[in-house]
């Protein structure tokens, strides 16, 4: 497995938190998401399109995201994502979960300033 398949991974079981953390930005459509994912990581992580409407459709699903049809003025019509507040609430929450397993990671690695 390569650096990168690893790393891809690691941030697979993120993907949900990443993207309402996209959406608090403001209401976005799929390619803007993914391309706004892209750009964050530096062109590190690429998020398949598959694995992002599977995601938006669970966060939809749990209340997370709001989607509705954007207008026709600018070609065809999209449909948008919004975060919602219990969205803005998960997203929260899992941050400090994040926060709390890399701490752990990091502690478990030896990589939190002490000595190997």
């Amino acid at each position: 497995m390569s650096a990168r398949d690893a790393v891809s991974d690691l941030i697979r079981g993120n993907i949900d938190a990443i993207i309402l953390c996209t959406l608090e930005d403001g209401d976005s459509y799929g390619y803007e998401i993914l391309k706004h994912i892209a750009t964050a990581s530096h062109g590190e992580y690429e998020m398949k399109e598959p694995s992002l409407y599977t995601s938006l459709k669970r966060l939809e699903g749990q209340g997370f995201v709001q989607s509705y049809w954007g207008d026709e003025t600018q070609g065809a019509r999209r449909k948008y994502y919004r975060v919602t507040q219990a969205g803005t609430r998960e997203l929260k929450e899992a941050t400090e979960r994040w926060v709390r397993v890399r701490d752990i990671i990091d502690h478990l690695l030896k990589q939190d300033g002490g000595d190997r």
